[in-house]
């Protein structure tokens, strides 16, 4: 009736992945409780680093954190000052043995996270937010997405009334699970209250190949290997032809001894 999933959520298990890699029944509510407060510090040290996600893993008294981040040298720092302190106050909120991962973003154009927190940005600095969400939509589909949804909500350009706003262009097709949708959530905090932004973004279809993936796959196979396919090839179309050819040379021999 109209409710919404989660697009992420849907996906677990068949074409997305859990951010926190861990399991412990025992202690399960103390250790979301500890990813919860890791992930709300890093978000806070790092605000303006455009960090995307961030990826726990436990094993026994060890912590990995992997900080996704389109901006990789920002939240390193200068000879990985900044890493070593954020690792050091990891430790100390967790009392466990911490190790931090920083992973580029290559395409930030293409995570939806971070199209909806520069939105908001902009919006903040008072930017229509009809212009934002164009110039947003453009440059994701300039880097390749194959469609996106842009669904803005509060008390847009100072309205007394809040109301909903949303643009989209090409396909979101929210319901097939192959098909690969990012999805981000921002609050821009403006002086009318918060404006609400959700981003939907359709990368690609997976298990079905594209062009490029069929010409990529060409690409590996040796051009010895080719060659051999080729001759193959070719010996398997010629043998029959040079077998009716001797049948019919038979076939008039006898005709003619008759």
């Amino acid at each position: 009736m109209g409710q919404k999933i989660h697009p992420v959520g849907l996906r677990l298990g068949y074409i997305k992945d859990w951010e926190s890699k861990w399991f412990n029944l025992k202690q399960m509510p103390d250790l979301l409780e500890e990813d919860r407060r890791i992930r709300e510090y890093l978000k806070r040290k790092l605000q303006g680093s455009s960090v995307s996600r961030v990826g726990i893993e436990r094993a026994g008294k060890h912590l990995r954190v992997n900080i996704f981040t389109a901006r990789p040298g920002v939240v390193i720092g200068k000879k990985g000052a900044d890493i070593e302190n954020l690792r050091k106050d990891i430790e100390a909120m967790t009392d466990r043995k911490a190790f931090v991962n920083v992973m580029e973003i290559k395409r930030p154009e293409l995570d939806a996270q971070l199209v909806s927190e520069g939105i908001a940005l902009q919006l903040e600095r008072n930017i229509g937010f009809r212009r934002a969400m164009k110039k947003s939509i453009e440059r994701t589909l300039s880097a390749g997405a194959l469609g996106i949804k842009i669904r803005v909500s509060g008390r847009l350009g100072g309205a007394e009334i809040a109301r909903v706003e949303w643009m989209r262009e090409g396909r979101v097709p929210l319901q097939t699970l192959r098909a690969d949708i990012d999805y981000g959530f921002t609050e821009a905090l403006i002086k009318m209250g918060k404006i609400g932004c959700k981003v939907w973004i359709f990368k690609k279809e997976l298990f079905k190949k594209t062009r490029e993936d069929l010409l990529e796959e060409v690409k590996l196979i040796p051009k010895e290997e080719l060659e051999k396919l080729a001759e193959a090839s070719a010996a398997e179309v010629v043998s029959p032809l040079i077998k009716d050819d001797v049948d019919t040379e038979k076939d008039l021999i006898i005709q003619e001894d008759e």
